[in-house]
């Protein structure tokens, strides 16, 4: 038997500024749940988290438009993402935010350790000020025209068009987003600075020793980011909402979002091992080498989480000293770097880019109201951006659920699991195995060696390759059963239809276990309906916490898998069946302009309680 893998999930952090709509999910989020899901079916020891983002500027950007508190807004919508999440089931060990003290004081201990290591440097930096509000404004405040691609609407911080990342003060026409008839105008302030030139090395031999596994996308656009020349990065910034810089005479400024977020994944898990009551088991999966870090972004993120992130974890290794597991094996002191980043590209929406402001979005919590979460989560796997930007259409989402997920799938299952509860007195068929036929145990061998090719897609985080191969599994199985037709079968030779049906309900359980990363909600069913007791996967609950000063909440994910491996059926004849019931419901056509018309419409958004 082999050695359980140790798998680290990190998961990219949504700014609490708003709900969360379908890019997110397509772009790290869903990817990451159908990784963790599938190496908990494999027994692999997974520690999966992340959490919402609440420093950054878009929620002071956000909480100025309403004329409330950041943390009234980063707290609102923590708790809808918390909501969603769980409706959809994305299956995180822990979702918590990075307003905990626990993330200030680990945020504030890499700080320190930096500055101790000399990977810091203070620089007198150039910055937009605002002579009517008489403060420096946040990069994300300073909106004008990108002086790489010349994209009208750039923000200070980085492009939304062409990805670079950018310096405000270099902005063609920079206006105040908030009131762009201010006049702006650049002035000095004393920051920390990151010295990434330092690692540069160091990075471009880290990117070498990944890029057999990394995509194409990824590994291409990290190496041009170090050879276009790194320079220092501000860690500190002039803002009142965010984390203390731990410096006496520095208290007007807090640490910047890019520079603490990051170490979310770190923070994370220590949380997560103090709310267990084992405090040091983080150390399996960041000192051990043998664990395997995955990094589950968009795009847009890919130079903080090869480059910057990198630079963090090497500038802070030797901090968390005495790394020692809890059987007493000593690792090296040395944080460990990602394994993989496998970044998605972009998800549109019918043929356009994603535009809170003009509402052209489909948020999460408003089509989960609406829609069956496997049904959502099928149709955003089988078109996800993994290796090119797709689209979401409605229309295409239509035809997927109705012509592949119920025509293929659901129909395959209700329709042999009702036939076999019916006609065999709620029972697997009883059938002598040695009595199946050439043809039978053909179509019961390739279900069994769909497991390993399926395996080997999902660890390559090739997910939605995966998913297509084993929903040609199940359209095989549909074009096998219609040749043999027990429902005609069991009238001219009952014993010969017995072997049939047996053999389908066999495949449909493989099946079962192929899909449930995917789709756990309906493998779940399928479980149940075939007569199993016990749990696929565990729940995810909303969970309270109480630090020193406050309480916050998280979603958490308690259990593990039942069956435990990714193992092939051992559905016994004559097993009880319970009685099913339809897997996938169909959907109207009138849906698709139903959807459309939504598009660009005012939202009915509800309020932030004060």
């Amino acid at each position: 038997m082999t050695e359980p893998k140790t798998i680290h999930v990190s998961v990219a952090w949504p700014y609490a500024n708003g709900d969360l709509h379908i890019g997110h999910l397509a772009g790290a989020y869903l990817p990451a749940d159908i990784f963790a899901r599938y190496h908990r079916l494999k027994g692999n020891r997974v520690l999966m988290v992340s959490g919402s983002d609440s420093h950054g500027t878009p929620i002071s950007v956000e909480a100025d438009k309403r004329g409330i508190s950041a943390r009234q807004v980063f707290e609102h919508y923590h708790e809808r993402f918390l909501l969603t999440q769980q409706k959809v089931g994305i299956s995180y060990d822990l979702f918590t935010h990075t307003d905990t003290e626990s993330h200030h004081r680990v945020s504030q201990d890499f700080f320190l350790r930096l500055l101790e290591n000399g990977c810091l440097y203070k620089e007198t930096q150039k910055l937009m000020y605002s002579e009517q509000e008489k403060r420096f404004l946040p990069d994300r405040y300073v909106e004008g025209e990108c002086y790489i691609c010349h994209y009208a609407h750039a923000r200070g911080d980085q492009c939304d068009n062409c990805g670079s990342l950018l310096e405000a003060t270099e902005l063609i026409n920079p206006r105040n987003r908030n009131n762009p008839a201010d006049h702006l105008i650049v002035r000095e302030s004393e920051h920390f600075f990151l010295d990434l030139a330092r690692w540069e090395p160091e990075l471009l031999a880290y990117i070498d020793q990944h890029q057999h596994h990394w995509r194409p996308n990824v590994v291409r656009f990290s190496r041009n980011f170090v050879a276009d020349g790194l320079q220092g990065r501000p860690i500190t910034r002039d803002i009142d909402w965010g984390i203390d810089v731990p410096l006496e005479g520095w208290e007007v400024k807090k640490l910047y979002v890019w520079f603490e977020a990051v170490i979310g994944y770190f923070s994370a898990s220590v949380e997560w091992a103090r709310n267990i009551g084992q405090p040091d088991a983080w150390k399996d999966w960041w000192y051990n080498p043998e664990a395997q870090i995955y990094n589950f972004i968009g795009k847009d993120n890919i130079p903080f989480h090869t480059i910057i992130w990198q630079a963090e974890l090497m500038g802070v290794n030797g901090l968390y000293n005495g790394a020692e597991d809890s059987i007493g094996r000593r690792y090296e002191a040395e944080l460990q770097l990602p394994y993989d980043v496998p970044a998605n590209e972009f998800m549109n929406i019918e043929g356009d880019k994603f535009s809170k402001s003009r509402n052209w979005a489909i948020w999460l919590p408003d089509v989960l109201d609406r829609y069956q979460p496997d049904a959502v989560r099928y149709y955003v796997a089988s078109t996800a951006p993994e290796g090119a930007d797709s689209d979401f259409s409605w229309e295409g989402f239509l035809n997927r659920v109705n012509g592949e997920l119920l025509a293929a799938w659901g129909n395959l299952a209700n329709r042999m699991l009702s036939f076999a509860y019916k006609r065999y007195d709620g029972k697997v068929p009883s059938i002598a195995l040695a009595d199946l036929t050439a043809e039978d145990r053909a179509m019961l061998e390739k279900s069994e060696a769909a497991f390993e090719t399926v395996s080997d897609l999902l660890a390559a985080v090739k997910l939605k390759e995966a998913l297509s191969t084993a929903m040609a599994l199940v359209r095989e199985t549909n074009v096998y059963l219609d040749r043999r037709a027990p429902w005609k079968r069991i009238k001219e030779d009952p014993a010969d239809a017995a072997l049939a049906v047996y053999t389908v309900l066999r495949v449909i359980d493989n099946c079962k276990v192929l899909l449930a990363p995917f789709l756990p909600f309906t493998s779940q069913k399928v479980h149940e309906f075939l007569g199993y007791d016990g749990q696929l996967f565990g729940d995810l609950k909303i969970v309270e916490y109480t630090e020193a000063t406050r309480s916050h909440k998280a979603l958490v994910y308690d259990g593990t898998p039942a069956i435990g491996t990714w193992a092939t059926s051992q559905l016994q004849p004559g097993q009880a069946l319970r009685e099913p019931a339809p897997l996938i419901v169909k959907l109207d056509p009138e849906i698709v302009e139903q959807e459309r018309g939504k598009l660009g419409q005012p939202r009915d958004e509800r309020p932030i309680t004060v």
